[in-house]
């Protein structure tokens, strides 16, 4: 019997992607504005 996909697992990981993807347009638009980054952006 096949295994059942694990469904939470592969939105959770879309979700991180996602959160991961805007954090780093942010901290672009903020570096390019020449605005100083945040320490919460500026980890990654």
């Amino acid at each position: 019997m096949a295994r059942k996909p694990n469904y939470d697992f592969e939105k959770r990981q879309k979700e991180i992607a996602k959160k991961a993807k805007k954090d780093e347009k942010k901290k672009r638009k903020l570096e390019d504005a020449g605005e100083e980054v945040p320490e919460t952006l500026a980890e990654d």
